[in-house]
């Protein structure tokens, strides 16, 4: 079926998807856009419920299923795309869970965890990180967080769906990460903390991060097992909260590969 006009109420449906979180969680749907990403959602397992495709860009021949392929003309693809070289693809998909109780780890786990999300493109990016060093899960201590937003789907191209991904409330989080025996290692500055790169990641352990506004709470400083600081050579005395997950992270993969 070809759609060829932007007041078609699929597409109205589609933009709302894209702007509106209340609009994702009452649906249970939201878009991905992007061959990459759709692909990496087809083999996470994501289902796809309906499938646009601009002719006059697409290229490839992903199989979709049962979802409903439509086309549409360049002019509408070009309204809804937020970046224009995504191959001519957009999806819609079912969200799937991202409760604390369904996360399955593995023994000697390593698993990421935000005390809360500051900028979509954040949690994205930190994604990314999860999926290149393989971590077992990135967990959010933020009942609302809104994993399929639109920025989080594009900064971490696709790789929010190669990731294990849950949310719950600090108290939760910590619960689980004791009841599994998982050691709580946390970036946060006081007398005891210790160099990032003098700390013991070989055995299960979680790496908390803060936001770059407010950094972690006293919470996770009072119920850690070690805390941590990257060493900070020039005249700045932070990070970016991606980047700081991403030396944190190789760390524990490069301890655990020696």
């Amino acid at each position: 079926m070809q759609i060829e006009s932007l007041q078609n109420p699929r597409i109205k449906n589609l933009l709302k998807l894209q702007e509106k979180s209340r609009e994702r969680k009452n649906q249970g749907l939201f878009i991905i856009e992007g061959t990459q990403e759709n692909e990496l959602a087809l083999r996470g397992g994501y289902e796809a419920v309906e499938i646009y495709i601009c002719d006059d860009i697409y290229s490839h021949s992903l199989q979709f299923g049962n979802a409903k392929v439509f086309t549409i003309t360049k002019p509408i693809f070009e309204k809804l795309a937020y970046r224009k070289s995504t191959g001519g693809i957009i999806g819609v998909y079912k969200t799937k869970s991202a409760q604390l109780q369904d996360l399955q780890l593995p023994e000697n786990a390593l698993v990421v965890v935000l005390e809360a999300v500051e900028k979509p493109g954040n949690l994205g990016a930190i994604l990314r990180t999860g999926d290149a060093a393989s971590v077992d899960a990135v967990i959010v201590c933020d009942e609302t967080v809104d994993f399929f937003n639109p920025n989080v789907v594009r900064s971490s191209v696709g790789t929010l769906f190669t990731n294990n991904i849950a949310s719950g409330t600090k108290e939760t989080v910590l619960n689980f990460l004791k009841d599994k025996n998982i050691q709580v290692v946390s970036t946060f500055l006081r007398d005891e903390t210790k160099n990032l790169y003098d700390t013991d990641f070989s055995s299960s352990s979680a790496i908390v991060l803060g936001t770059e506004a407010t950094g972690l709470s006293d919470f996770w400083a009072d119920n850690s097992d070690a805390l941590i600081k990257i060493p900070m050579l020039g005249f700045v005395d932070s990070l970016n909260v991606s980047n700081a997950a991403a030396i944190c992270v190789y760390e524990a993969v490069r301890q655990r590969q020696n």
